[in-house]
């Protein structure tokens, strides 16, 4: 069974509201002429640094480079004016060392979780992976749903499973991850965000992508996924907060995201509280942005990874 062909999807989307995939995609090309210039590129610019949640998410990963990942999200480029990373996202098993090289600053420790990407195990053993990783010192869960049940109509158990891991988070901040790509359009998108945010605390996040599929974070799923946190806001007082994570490269692509939340939240989601974004690359191309327009020339790309210490 298909999700969207279950009575109860009906009976959701019925009660949230259809969405319009023509306007949707209207209104975010519009987001992509926006002229931004001098002192407000500027701020745009070190926006979307202060909200990168700075991510490595491989097999190969090791303690070492986790740690100079950890030092390039303490000290983004050394003689620019610019704020740190948000937070360093990393696996379960990688938490204990970014929690050592990141206690007593300001940046949290974010880790995936629940089986991260697939979502299939069971759920008593994505629990436990939550617990250990919150014991080790993660500040914030990303955990993934479980697509399975949700594309099988059995929304129940989906929104059982995420209020089990808002649990198991404690005082962690939880960010559930919908795997956009898989849910296949924006009526399912929209039903799942909501599913989610009626179990979430305030402050809590949703998120578009693992990072490990073939489409990730656009323009028009954020914009989904903002306006129903909008709806969401308007009709319970309660602010949810963002992640669009995979595929945000560039600081032109980082920029446009921000005149969205802008356009359709308003400036107090312009902040690593209420939106960030997840990325690996993404802070090079802004550091390179940041020096353009603080010495009118372009330094190499290769320049900030090799200054910065980064993978």
């Amino acid at each position: 069974m298909h999700a969207g062909s279950s009575s109860t999807f009906r009976r959701l989307i019925s009660e949230i509201g259809t969405v319009d995939a023509v306007g949707i995609e209207e209104r975010v090309a519009k987001f992509t002429t926006r002229s931004i210039k001098k002192a407000s590129k500027v701020w745009g610019l070190k926006t979307a640094i202060s909200i990168v949640d700075l991510t490595t998410l491989e097999g190969k990963d090791t303690r070492g480079k986790v740690e100079s990942l950890c030092q390039k999200a303490m000290s983004p480029h050394e003689g620019l004016d610019c704020p740190t990373v948000a937070a360093v996202c990393v696996y379960p098993a990688m938490v204990k060392f970014a929690a050592r090289q990141l206690a007593h600053t300001a940046i949290n420790v974010a880790s995936v979780a629940t089986a991260f990407p697939s979502g299939q195990a069971p759920l008593r053993t994505r629990l436990a992976e939550v617990k250990a990783a919150v014991g080790d010192g993660a500040d914030e869960i990303d955990m993934v749903i479980n697509r399975g049940a949700f594309m099988s109509g059995e929304f129940d158990r989906v929104q059982d499973e995420i209020a089990a891991v808002r649990e198991a988070c404690g005082e962690s901040t939880l960010k559930v991850i919908l795997e956009v790509s898989e849910l296949e359009n924006y009526d399912a998108i929209r039903v799942a965000s909501f599913l989610a945010m009626r179990v979430l605390r305030s402050g809590d996040f949703i998120k578009t992508s693992t990072g490990k599929t073939t489409l990730n974070a656009t323009l028009g799923n954020n914009q989904v996924m903002i306006e129903a946190i909008r709806d969401f806001y308007l009709e319970t007082g309660t602010p949810i907060a963002m992640k669009p994570a995979g595929g945000i490269k560039s600081a032109k692509q980082a920029l446009h995201f921000l005149v969205a939340v802008k356009e359709t939240l308003g400036d107090e989601w312009l902040n690593n509280t209420r939106y960030r974004f997840g990325a690996s690359s993404l802070l090079n191309d802004l550091l390179r942005q940041l020096q353009k327009e603080k010495t009118g020339a372009y330094q190499a790309p290769y320049y900030f990874s090799e200054a910065s210490g980064a993978y």
